[in-house]
């Protein structure tokens, strides 16, 4: 009788949890929608317009677990290729971001954990002895042995999909986490290319001044010859010496921006400066041509995009869990186990005691706070679309920063050479009519000091292009 009477509850009980899930359609919460954003047909700044919309063309989804490629190989370096590889192993960042990876990984198992009943076991020994001043009590003044075991499980269905939307939301941050490790790698790998470029060009501009100051070395001797046989006076050859000391200075000088940028490879590779050096190499990079596609392929490309996106998709989960919170929960659960006041009878079958019980719990009044965290999480869904929104904005700026870069840069480039090659004929021309005794010392330096300058910038002009392949590179994605 009794059994049937608790039968008949926890049935009703049962039956009016799926009934009131049927009628929400058992998942309240609003559907993921990506949030929309404006593409562009083209870059601006693209010069080919070669990137033209394909016919049925369609705006791209963002696809943070395609490959980056090993982009740095387009410059043809075995060098930089080779430090490339020792950054993913030991770069410190990027082994942080993998530990948070794994960490959003692993709360998803915590999410999951939800869904199946918790059983606990426990057993317990207690000695109790009770006040004889207590009144009407049967165990006044009388101690009481207690030995226990027992295991207590309990289930809480997903009616409302409450953990359906907690698990939904741990696999968007773990997607996230995910897309963040390809972004740092991305990130990383473009520093050292960086780094390695200026290396690089530091050792062009070296080997440059070397022969500099071998050239004015020259031109100090002649100078010393004509001064030795009373052609060249003390003030041409004090001119002389002071170019040779300011080009010997700015050679030197050079350590230091080479030693800098030594050191942040080092690092960028997990190694120790002092235990890492690259001899110097007088080889200038080719400037690689990198195709940019289409604007709308940027959203594929963009690990920092896929990232943005799935925190709003996560974002949105939250607000379903916070919905869910306005429908009752039902929980189940059961205890069993032996119980008795002296140890020999705990094993006996009389010892035994179990309940088994269903319970319908919802909240009818908490001043509020459900519609607070409710308005709460909407909020935070917004300003994670904001975001999303925002990253693709800056992410399209940075395309057209580094593609407008690259075509004012080579502009200029073409005017410079011209700049770099008439300073250096007006300098040979200068010695010339300096040998020849039609004009004085200071033409040669005057022209040799407007020719280092010339060169020098052509230098640092060329350490620009790069910068800006690199950065349309690490704009783009890191592949093409």
């Amino acid at each position: 009788m009794y059994a049937r009477k608790y039968s008949v509850k926890f049935g009703f009980l049962l039956a009016a949890g799926f009934g009131i899930a049927a009628l929400s359609g058992c998942t309240p919460g609003p559907a993921y929608v990506r949030p929309s954003v404006t593409v562009p047909a083209h870059y601006k700044e693209d010069m080919s317009k070669k990137s033209t919309p394909p016919q049925g063309w369609v705006a791209a989804q963002p696809g943070d677990a395609a490959d980056r490629g090993e982009w740095w190989k387009v410059f043809g370096d075995a060098t930089l290729d080779e430090l490339e590889a020792r950054v993913d192993v030991g770069n410190q960042n990027i082994q942080k971001s993998l530990a948070d990876l794994k960490q959003a990984q692993a709360m998803i198992g915590v999410a999951r954990s939800s869904y199946f009943p918790q059983v606990t076991a426990g057993a317990g020994a207690n000695i109790n002895h009770t006040s004889k001043d207590v009144l009407g009590h049967s165990l006044a003044g009388r101690t009481v042995q207690d030995y226990s075991m027992g295991v207590t499980a309990s289930w809480e269905p997903d009616l409302f999909d409450r953990i359906g939307h907690a698990v939904d939301a741990a696999n968007a941050r773990a997607q996230a986490s995910d897309a963040d490790l390809a972004s740092m790698r991305l990130s990383m790998h473009a520093e050292l290319a960086l780094d390695y470029v200026d290396l690089r060009q530091i050792d062009v501009e070296a080997s440059l001044l070397k022969q500099l100051v071998d050239n004015y070395v020259q031109a100090k001797n002649l100078v010393q010859t004509q001064f030795d046989g009373g052609i060249a006076s003390e003030s041409e050859l004090e001119q002389a010496e002071t170019q040779l000391q300011v080009a010997k200075a700015q050679l030197i000088d050079l350590g230091e921006a080479r030693a800098q940028r030594e050191h942040a490879i080092a690092v960028l590779m997990g190694v120790p400066p002092a235990d890492f050096s690259l001899p110097p190499v007088d080889k200038t990079l080719p400037l690689p041509t990198i195709p940019v596609g289409l604007p709308s392929t940027l959203l594929q490309r963009r690990p920092d995009i896929a990232a943005a996106e799935r925190r709003v998709a996560a974002a949105n989960a939250d607000v379903g869990e916070a919905t869910s919170a306005f429908f009752p929960d039902l929980m189940l659960s059961a205890t069993g186990g032996l119980e008795a006041s002296h140890f020999a009878q705990l094993a006996m079958l009389p010892s035994r005691f179990w309940a088994i019980g269903p319970a319908l719990i919802g909240t009818l009044f908490d001043g509020g706070r459900r519609h607070a965290q409710l308005s709460a999480a909407e909020a935070k869904r917004d300003a994670a679309a904001a975001d999303y929104r925002q990253a693709v904005l800056s992410a399209f700026q940075q395309v057209e920063d580094n593609l407008a870069s690259l075509h004012v840069l080579a502009n200029e480039a073409v005017a410079h050479q011209r700049a770099v090659d008439a300073s250096s004929k007006a300098a040979d021309l200068a010695m010339v009519r300096y040998q020849d005794g039609a004009t004085d010392y200071l033409e040669v330096v005057t022209t040799q000091s407007v020719n280092l300058a010339q060169t020098r910038a052509q230098v640092e002009l060329s350490r620009r292009r790069f910068a800006a392949d690199v950065g349309l590179i690490k704009a783009l994605g890191g592949t093409w």
